[in-house]
């Protein structure tokens, strides 16, 4: 049993609609034996490993169903076995996860799953699969455990203990976790920014971070006097506030002398500690206050003494100038019987279901350690020693939940002072959220009456013990931070629109960017060479997958997504964002097919469907390709808006007579007009020939690509003489369309380049060059990336057969596993196939020079059309040719500027995710999120 592959889905794939994980995993010989053939020994033994597994429902859908699933008959496969272990592992370390999905790759291929389970953090994910593999093998029969898969001295105790503080170490711990759930709750987008506790809410300009729970809005002057536990005490008694006496001290001496000075028990305690490390509590002895000073050194150059306070430890946080929960914390302890000893009465406690070994559940775990020794000693006892019924014995000097404490819910019956007092502690030293530890008798009364006192106010408090408190009613600690950032009506959402599709996603995106920005956006646009802010380029290379997508979300400047969103891309990951506002697919042709698994149209529309499928306002599909009409009974978009070609397209008819939206082009006494239907109206929109990027309505690829434009731009609310005023003004040039019909007319012939690089693309051009008036020759330069198939090689080649004069045949500068000249081979013996001439046609390999070969043989009145893989390269080359001899004189005078676009428009240097290739671009690692 054995992982071949691992893909991790970041985003909606075509899997699942949120993040899971995919393992292409090999049974080899455990293909022949099901958990029936097994027996009850591996069934019971994995139950006992895990006794969630009894909740899993599984096909039975109620619980107790996949243990009823293996045991029946022949029972499952250990593919199906491995998806639940894999989950329930991960709910062990804490994590809300259920959806699993395992099915048999083929038949081709006997013994190979695809297990599909979801996650919730990747690594986390990760180590869950391989730690189910080795519980699983573990469990085998001798004879039938692959070699090397368990160690020997492997502990399934320690294994699955290591592993839940591996998860707790990359999740979010529980006060951010609280805060990401009440963001969600209210529809507002998050982000995790690291490894830790740094999380964007919301998208582009309207986002807000939180680190724990220090918001982007808590002062740094706040934070600072919060930490420094000597001027909060000497702030709030300056107020008024009920605070210990307290000396500064750097040495023991100097503690000792302290302690005398403020008299009776004290408290010794790091600077600027925190989560009650080094606090030792309610000492009056020398060789006690010097211990004391020893802790609190450990974890601070300088060292707080201050007078002790008695009674019960209270945590009260307060929000936004609102006190929002208070909690009673109570150390670590245990309660005799008279019966049990110390060891085993914390043994006792630990076996509390609520209990985990980090905070992966409501309490901890108790661990008899150093400071518990150290507070048993101080009433005599150790392990062995036996309380007395109902005797507590504290094991901790402070009350944290971290170290085993518990908490009660007070809310209800805080004294109204105590209350006020609370809210002017945290507002006296500048926080929007604090937690103000307390010292009280007794809560329910005035601490004007009974004394009590602030310990120190904590600028990054704690919400565990307020949304889980063990005992009384648990409060919305997170709730009111989220409202405090994002009051009521406050925009939390950029809006995303998402293109994909065989050809024309780039051109598209450009344009719909444009309209944005004519608009009065500033979008954030990721295309297939780089990532646009405003315009400009943050990132060049091809940009097309999640990680883009997360750099445009982030960006504080943008208030609109434009995602252009590339097959390559969703197999591997899947999307970046969990939805769109508007989603579009152009078309599916045949590019790409036979990589990863997909091999046929359908299986591509599968692919490229996912983008409609996560739509939540409109959906706009291509009418005139079955493969993309379909998908319409896939998107829950509020909106299906059908564009077309065909003004009399049965669907589109219906669609519009039915109240619909859509973008058609009918022809008219000027031309042919790109129209708008929507709820029954009828919107003429533009001319098509006033569109540049069409060249005068002859480019009907681009005539397509603006219709999409137009009806994304009109489906996100865009009003509808910004989008005239940006179709009005995008047009081709290499600068705002790299590589996309770029023209150069500065040389006695005209120059066509495009990126086209599939049989559809191909062919759409070269339909367009026969559209053009041409009183010379018509020349083409050819190619085919290397890693598609031969099939689609010779289409491309069928593409331009017979319409053009001359062929130049090469390859491109990367072979795609390729032997040397194979690409132009294949493509020239299909055109000899299709009636070109060898005399029609030159092989030159080397992309520069076969582009310059085609620039030698222009002639006036002559149309080249060059298909180009480097294409800031090609662009160079086409306009920095120089026409020799009589040529030369045919050319008109035009002094161009001088160019550098080689080194990209804006310094790059590195980030998660991303990769150079040779040539300096960047692209999206294999591997990438």
């Amino acid at each position: 049993m054995r992982i071949l592959e691992r893909s991790v889905y970041v985003g909606p794939s075509q899997y699942a609609h949120f993040p899971v994980i995919r393992l292409e995993l090999d049974l080899q010989a455990l293909e022949a034996w099901p958990t029936g053939k097994l027996g009850a020994t591996f069934v019971d033994g994995l139950v006992a490993a895990l006794p969630g597994l009894a909740e899993h429902g599984c096909s039975y859908r109620e619980p107790g169903g996949f243990i009823r699933r293996m045991r029946e008959g022949e029972g499952t496969w250990l593919g199906h076995v491995l998806e639940h272990v894999a989950i329930e592992l991960q709910n062990v370390a804490g994590e809300d996860v259920t959806f699993g999905k395992t099915r048999s790759v083929g038949e081709d291929r006997p013994g190979v799953y695809s297990v599909v389970y979801e996650y919730a953090q990747k690594e986390e994910g990760i180590a869950a699969g391989e730690l189910a593999i080795k519980l699983l093998s573990s469990l085998l029969p001798v004879d039938l455990r692959p070699k090397d898969s368990v160690p020997d001295d492997w502990d399934w105790d320690t294994a699955r203990d290591d592993f839940i503080l591996y998860a707790q170490r990359r999740a979010l711990g529980p006060s951010t976790a609280s805060l990401v759930r009440a963001a969600e709750e209210r529809g507002i987008p998050w982000l995790r920014l690291n490894q830790q506790s740094l999380i964007q809410f919301g998208h582009g300009k309207y986002q807000q971070r939180i680190q724990a729970t220090v918001t982007g809005k808590t002062p740094h002057i706040a934070v600072e006097l919060a930490s420094d536990k000597e001027e909060t005490n000497k702030i709030l008694g300056s107020l008024g506030l009920p605070v210990p006496r307290q000396e500064l001290v750097s040495d023991a001496s100097g503690a000792v002398r302290a302690a005398r000075k403020l008299g009776g028990c004290v408290v010794t305690k790091p600077y600027n500690g925190n989560h009650g490390r080094g606090i030792t509590i309610n000492i009056s002895g020398d060789d006690e206050i010097r211990e004391g000073f020893a802790a609190a050194r450990e974890h601070s150059r300088s060292v707080i003494v201050e007078t002790y306070i008695g009674g019960d430890d209270h945590r009260l946080l307060v929000v936004n100038g609102e006190l929002i929960a208070a909690t009673k914390r109570t150390p670590g302890h245990v309660v005799g019987d008279g019966k049990h000893d110390i060891v085993e009465l914390v043994d006792q406690v630990n076996s509390d279901p609520r209990r985990g070994v980090g905070h992966e559940k409501v309490l901890t775990r108790l661990e008899l350690d150093a400071q518990a020794d150290l507070m048993l000693e101080r009433v005599g006892y150790n392990h062995f020693s036996v309380p007395k019924q109902g005797e507590v014995v504290y094991l901790r000097s402070t009350a944290n939940l971290s170290t085993g404490g518990t908490a009660t819910d007070v809310t209800d019956i805080i004294h109204p002072d105590n209350r006020d007092m609370a809210v002017r502690a945290v507002r006296a030293i500048g926080l929007d959220v604090g937690g103000v530890d307390f010292i009280s008798p007794n809560i329910a009364e005035s601490y004007k009456s009974i004394g009590g006192g602030i310990c120190e106010i904590n600028a990054a408090p704690g919400f565990r013990m307020h949304v889980a408190p063990s005992e009384g009613t648990p409060r919305d600690a997170a709730g009111p931070v989220i409202d405090m950032l994002f009051p009521p009506g406050t925009p939390s959402r950029v809006p995303i629109a998402a293109i994909t599709g065989t050809n024309g996603k780039t051109t598209t995106a450009r344009m719909l960017a444009h309209i944005t920005k004519m608009a009065g956006y500033t979008p954030g646009l990721t295309t297939t060479d780089g990532v646009y802010i405003d315009g400009q380029r943050t990132v060049e290379g091809d940009m097309t997958g999640p990680v883009s997508a997360r750099m445009v979300l982030s960006d504080p400047q943008i208030d609109i997504a434009v995602l252009e969103t590339a097959r390559g891309g969703l197999l591997r990951s899947g999307m970046g964002v969990p939805e769109v506002d508007v989603g579009a697919v152009l078309n599916i042709a045949s590019d790409h097919l036979g990589i990863k698994g997909i091999d046929t149209l359908e299986q591509l529309a599968e692919i490229k469907r996912i983008v409609v499928e996560v739509a939540r306002e409109c959906a706009v599909l291509n009418a005139d390709d079955p493969n993309v009409l379909k998908m319409s009974a896939y998107t829950d978009a509020k909106v299906v808006c059908y564009f077309t070609l065909n003004p009399s397209h049965a669907v589109g008819r219906e669609h519009i007579r039915a109240g619909g939206r859509a973008c058609a082009l009918e022809a008219g006494i000027n031309g042919h007009m790109i129209t708008l239907y929507d709820k029954g109206s009828h919107i003429p929109l533009m001319w098509t020939h006033l569109i540049p990027a069409t060249m005068e309505g002859r480019a009907l690829h681009n005539v397509l690509n603006a219709m999409v434009a137009a009806a994304m731009a009109f489906s996100l609310g865009i009003k509808l003489d910004a989008i005239r005023q940006g179709l009005r003004t995008f047009d081709t040039t290499f600068f705002q369309a790299p590589g996309r019909m770029n023209v150069f007319n500065e040389h006695p012939f005209k120059v066509l380049m495009d990126y086209g690089h599939n049989a559809h693309a191909v062919g759409m051009m070269s339909d367009l060059v026969q559209r053009l008036d041409v009183s010379g020759r018509r020349i083409v330069v050819l190619t085919g990336p290397g890693d598609r198939r031969d099939e689609d090689l010779r289409a491309i080649a069928g593409a331009v057969a017979g319409k053009f004069d001359h062929y130049v045949v090469r390859r491109d500068d990367s072979l795609r596993g390729r032997d040397g000249d194979e690409v132009p081979r294949i493509i020239s013996r299909a055109l000899l196939s299709h009636g070109v001439t060898e005399a029609a046609m030159s092989i030159i390999p080397d992309e520069q020079e076969a582009v310059d070969a085609a620039l030698r043989m222009g002639q006036p009145g002559d149309l080249i059309l060059v298909f180009a893989d480097a294409l800031t390269r090609s662009w160079k080359q086409i306009i920095k040719f120089q026409p020799q001899g009589e040529m030369a004189k045919a050319a008109p005078r035009v002094e161009l500027p001088s160019l550098d676009l080689a080194e990209g428009d804006a310094p790059f240097t590195s980030m998660e995710g991303v990769v150079r290739d040779e040539r300096g671009l960047v692209f999206e690692r294999e591997d990438s999120d």
